[in-house]
């Protein structure tokens, strides 16, 4: 099996926490064979000894070399020179590293094995860089949100929205800050391999499988509203009850609330109304049992909630922009799935 590369590209001050991340998922992530799916390499505009923003320097082995040959480019953040950056103010031989990666996210072409499109992603105020280099010129965009009003003013030719975990643009993907950057890695890992690769890489890394990149970065509340109610019981007990007809009532009177209630606390925790959440997660449910079973498309509807392949479909085709078939052929394979896996479609 072929593994993908995974080039970090680190600069003077960058933070620890974003370069260990992104190895350890995508270090993690393996095939169903044990087989490793990518090779991470932590890389430099000049290989050698590099400084963070903690109280230790880290080694960058590879070069820009690298950076240009990978089939994945992530930039984390380095907080003492991203805020100052400007468009073209980069080094030149930086902007000729990156710039592949821009003629690849136009022109959506594929990598040299051919097994998926090139792209380029950053965690938290690594978008600067991004940016900087002209690689997010009329593209929807997010960062830190301390840092977002800055990023407009420098960049006003990128559509900045402040308030969510990452931005998905299919070849070109930007996070918010730290934490955020494990959503976007898991999001590149699930959409490379499926949603089972992902929730195991999650499960070793001891973080939620999945946020929505459209889920708030923050939550904002006076200072007397802290420690009311959380609404994570009854997240946790629908999550055991998936294929039963869950309601707004049920959801609010497990966590003794009032329906306006329960519906703004949820809103304030997941970004989400309690609907919308749920049907994500009967969704990540589904593509759980079209990858990992043969079950007919009106049974995988069954037990993930939706009650009727009917159903299933539109949601499938809403969120993901695939049928179910379509999906269990792209994760699995047309060979593995069994008549009966297919019927129904």
């Amino acid at each position: 099996m072929t593994t993908s590369t995974v080039a970090v590209l680190v600069r003077d001050g960058v933070l620890p926490m974003e370069l260990g991340l992104v190895h350890q998922l995508f270090g993690s992530a393996r095939s169903a064979r044990g087989e490793p799916l990518y090779d991470v390499r932590t890389c430099a505009p000049r290989p050698g000894r590099i400084r963070t923003d903690a109280d230790f320097p880290i080694y960058a082995e590879h070069g820009l070399a690298t950076v240009a040959a990978a089939d994945t480019v992530l930039v984390p953040a380095s907080h003492e020179t991203d805020e100052g950056l400007r468009r073209g103010g980069l080094p030149e031989e930086l902007t000729e590293a990156l710039r592949p990666a821009e003629e690849f996210a136009a022109a959506l072409r594929p990598t040299e094995n051919g097994s998926r499109p090139r792209r380029i992603a950053s965690i938290c105020t690594g978008s600067f860089v991004l940016a900087a280099a002209g690689l997010l010129d009329g593209r929807r965009a997010t960062t830190h949100w301390m840092s977002a009003d800055l990023f407009a003013r420098t960049f006003p030719s990128v559509t900045v929205d402040p308030g969510v975990l990452f931005v998905d643009e299919g070849r070109i993907l930007t996070s918010a800050g730290e934490a955020a950057g494990i959503d976007l890695c898991l999001q590149m890992i699930r959409r490379d391999h499926g949603a089972a690769v992902a929730a195991e890489v999650a499960r070793r890394t001891v973080v939620p499988p999945h946020r929505e990149g459209g889920q708030a970065q923050y939550i904002q509340r006076p200072v007397e509203s802290e420690g009311l109610t959380s609404t994570s019981a009854s997240r946790a007990w629908a999550l055991t009850r998936l294929a039963e007809p869950l309601t707004l009532a049920e959801l609010a009177a497990h966590d003794a609330m009032s329906v306006r209630t329960y519906s703004r606390r949820f809103r304030e925790e997941t970004g989400l109304t309690p609907m919308q959440w749920l049907t994500q997660r009967r969704v990540d449910r589904a593509r759980e049992l079209l990858e990992q079973t043969d079950h007919t498309v009106d049974r995988v509807a069954t037990e993930a909630g939706f009650g009727t392949g009917a159903s299933l479909r539109q949601h499938f085709q809403a969120g993901l922009g695939v049928s179910p078939g379509a999906y269990r052929s792209t994760f699995r394979g047309t060979g593995r799935a069994s008549g009966a896996g297919q019927a129904g479609e």
